[in-house]
């Protein structure tokens, strides 16, 4: 076990992240040395049900524009972050991320260091950024920056600025595009399907699985490779619950995503984007 010294500000940050006690927290982050995304997956395999953050929730305030461009072939995503939502409710403060969202479409930026040197207003985006933080004394920066190319972009910015979502489909299908980023902007998806999954987080998932069935008194004795087996059956419900094609449909849960998709016109998600304040 470590001796590492856990900060009372760590164990509050995680608490935070999954909603697990206090105690829980110190634990986990003693046993994994300080690494947070190590003690989520220790507070998992322990059988806690926690809000696992994932990495499109950073900014804790700010602003989060999602556009695209006029025919609708490429969109982007920015995030403003700021310290305090007095600030980020400021509608001066919402215009000005929507001047650097604007820079990013008018310029064709295709990451945020081109973004940060691009021109807005006659200066770069980066010395707006300075001259923002010194007129209202708060630590801002532009933190994320994601972008799609497709035959069609749906954009769509849900909860005050605070979600900002694009999809990209194989032909135009505004209304299928807009209720698919809305189904994203609510459920998170992890990929759009089982195929789409980074094989690190299959492997993840399933280790976890594996943990939790081996503290099952009801496993005692079974060899790993019938466990093995039975945690593949086990990942069918994680597929379905976090995949968007798998996921029941918010509009109508008697259907799948992807059953609306065939019904829209056979339309197909090729990829999406989802920024999110924490």
């Amino acid at each position: 076990m470590s001796t590492m010294t856990i900060s009372a500000q760590d164990i509050t940050k995680l608490r935070q992240m999954t909603g697990a006690g206090m105690m829980d927290c110190r634990k986990a982050l003693t046993e994994t040395n300080g690494d947070f995304e190590a003690a989520i997956d220790w507070l998992r395999k322990q059988g806690q049900k926690i809000a696992a953050k994932r990495s499109d929730r950073e900014a804790k305030e700010g602003v989060v524009i999602a556009k695209t461009t006029a025919g609708n072939k490429t969109g982007i995503v920015v995030c403003v972050s700021c310290e305090t939502d007095f600030v980020s409710k400021n509608a001066d403060f919402v215009a000005f991320a929507q001047t650097i969202a604007d820079a990013a479409i008018t310029n064709n930026i295709k990451s945020l260091d081109e973004l940060l040197t691009t021109k807005a207003s006659n200066s770069t985006v980066a010395e707006l950024v300075n001259d923002k933080l010194a007129s209202i004394g708060e630590k801002i920066g532009v933190t994320k920056f994601e972008r799609i190319d497709a035959e069609y972009v749906a954009s769509y910015i849900h909860g005050a600025y605070r979600i900002g979502v694009l999809v990209g489909l194989n032909k135009e299908a505004a209304l299928a595009g807009k209720d698919v980023a809305m189904q994203i902007a609510a459920l998170n998806p992890v990929a759009v399907d089982a195929v789409s999954v980074p094989a690190r987080v299959i492997a993840r998932e399933k280790e976890i699985i594996m943990e939790l069935m081996k503290q099952d008194p009801k496993m005692a004795g079974k060899p790993d490779e019938m466990l093995a087996k039975i945690a593949e059956g086990k990942m069918g419900a994680f597929f379905k619950e976090q995949t968007l094609t798998a996921q029941a449909f918010v509009k109508d849960g008697s259907k799948t995503v992807g059953d609306y998709l065939k019904e829209s016109g056979d339309v197909k998600v090729t990829e999406f984007k989802r920024v999110a304040l924490g």
